[in-house]
């Protein structure tokens, strides 16, 4: 069922879009545009109609979830580690993204560094040292502050932040490259189904596919950024005494939106590229920092050891539930993961795409798995082991500043080393880039899907989405601050986890169906 395969001359990024086709004709597909940008503004009214109940409501909203799926987010995401790791040990993973002569558009370097910025980002910045801390005065494994609980509590932030979301990214990337480089569909998440549904993705069926995942993309990104911004007004609260409050957040937004516009006009190559090569640049002057005058020796050792306790407690933690239990420490935790990385990944996924060009699919999934997966460990290690000297053999006081104030914790954590303005400055410098980034990819991400899958779709519509962004984050903030975003991640990731699933079956098929058709090239 595969469809004809372009010439080795045609496979290239920016001959995939199709203007003749009568189906993508438009910049804006408009049942994808205006239904995705429809549920979203109405997603925006009925948070501001809520007022002061919105807080409530929400919370209420991501238990419910949270209780009767929870279960399911757990299974697709270990259904999809599985699936990319299988692919790695096939044939399949011999071929390359865009046909036998196609040469990657980016440095493995560049190339690294995009995937890092778009994948991961502010999360990792305002998680770093608050979930090592929560998890190590509580978990459901061990007892608060001991040894086997510091030990747990890198575990569990290893399981949220290692291979299993890189898995879900690896996926989303390689179906959409896949079918669009090699197969020369459009760049959109109803193509991925071609082999499953034939000319039905450019129906009904397709379009509910496309606005999920525009709903889903822009809602996760929101998250982020909301998180982000949240961040850098603690940030400069605690180091220069400026309030946090939702009139400063909402300005933040407004301005480091404002520079993801310049990154938007310079374009992908100059723009995206160029940020986060400088975003990477200055988060290891951060790491290394904080490697270097904290607690070394203890860090690399429990490098070591953390690795080694992940691999080695690896199937219990990935399939771990509360259902003897009968717990919600899941809820918060695990649950919202995975729903905020599955409602993450068709941006995630969409950009990963865009830049991978020219690779071999096992090149590919090997990228994407584990070296920013190995990055984000050396990170949360850094960050999380030094975190959990300070509290059980130095001076303390960082558990009870993660449950204060989440966002702050990562600047209360810096007091505890010199030069503390400088490293505080450091950090909220990282934070915005990757605002910038986030926010200028998600833009071109949703872009791409609600024009039909036109690669390089015009700047202003690309604005337009960036907006949108900052819009939604900035509501959902004023709509029930953290609550509100792990709502919006988990309410928009469910409906496309159920597509996820479905996708692994449609990749599989699709591989089959191109080297029948083609051979092994």
């Amino acid at each position: 069922m595969a469809v004809e395969a372009p010439s080795d001359g045609q496979r290239t990024a920016n001959t995939i879009y199709n203007l003749d086709n009568k189906i993508f004709k438009y910049d804006i597909h408009p049942w994808v545009f205006f239904g995705g940008g429809g549920i979203i503004i109405l997603g925006v009214v009925f948070t501001l109609l809520l007022g002061d109940t919105a807080e409530a409501l929400f919370g209420n909203v991501q238990a419910w979830i949270a209780n009767f799926a929870g279960w399911f987010f757990i299974l697709v995401m270990n259904v999809v580690f599985l699936f990319c790791l299988g692919l790695l040990f096939t044939r399949f993973g011999d071929l390359r993204i865009g046909g036998r002569d196609a040469e990657p558009e980016f440095s493995t370097l560049g190339w690294f560094a995009m995937l890092f910025s778009a994948g991961m980002g502010i999360g990792i910045l305002f998680y770093g040292v608050a979930e090592p801390m929560f998890h190590f005065v509580g978990n459901p494994f061990t007892e608060a502050g001991t040894a086997e609980a510091a030990q747990k509590a890198m575990d569990l932030t290893f399981l949220h932040w290692g291979v299993h979301p890189w898995g879900v990214y690896a996926l989303v990337g390689l179906a959409l490259a896949f079918f669009g480089f090699s197969e020369g569909l459009p760049l959109s998440i109803r193509n991925i189904f071609y082999p499953l549904l034939g000319k039905r993705i450019y129906g009904g069926i397709g379009n509910l596919i496309d606005i999920l995942a525009t709903v889903s993309c822009l809602y996760g990104v929101a998250t982020s950024l909301g998180l982000g911004v949240q961040q850098v007004n603690a940030g400069l609260a605690h180091t220069f005494g400026i309030p946090q409050s939702s009139l400063v957040q909402f300005l933040l937004i407004a301005g480091i939106t404002a520079i993801a516009t310049w990154s938007v006009v310079r374009g992908l190559d100059a723009g995206i590229k160029f940020l986060s090569e400088c975003n990477m640049i200055v988060m290891a002057i951060l790491g290394v920092f904080v490697l270097l005058l904290g607690p070394t020796l203890f860090v690399l050792g429990g490098f070591i050891s953390n690795i080694g306790s992940y691999i080695q407690n690896f199937p219990t933690l990935a399939t771990y539930t509360e259902t003897y239990t009968q717990g919600d420490w899941q809820n918060g935790w695990t649950v919202f993961y995975w729903g905020w990385w599955i409602a993450w990944s068709p941006f995630v996924g969409m950009f990963i795409a865009r830049v991978s060009y020219g690779r071999k699919i096992r090149e590919f999934l090997l990228g994407v798995l584990f070296v920013p997966s190995t990055v984000t460990f050396l990170w949360m290690t850094i960050f999380g082991n030094s975190a959990i000297y300070i509290e059980k053999f130095g001076k303390g006081g960082l558990a009870k500043a993660v449950q204060e104030n989440i966002p702050v914790s990562l600047f209360v954590f810096l007091e505890n080393f010199p030069l503390t303005t400088i490293a505080s400055l450091l950090a909220v410098i990282v934070i915005i880039t990757f605002f910038v980034t986030s926010s200028d990819s998600g833009s071109m991400v949703i872009d791409i899907i609600t024009s039909g899958g036109n690669p390089d779709p015009p700047k202003p519509q690309r604005l337009f989405w960036a907006i949108t962004e900052g819009l939604v984050a900035a509501v959902l903030l004023a709509g029930g601050g953290l609550v509100a975003l792990q709502t919006g991640a988990i309410t928009t990731g469910l409906p496309f986890a159920m597509v996820i699933l479905l996708m692994t079956w449609s990749v599989l098929r699709g591989l089959k169906d191109y080297v029948e058709k083609y051979g092994w090239e």
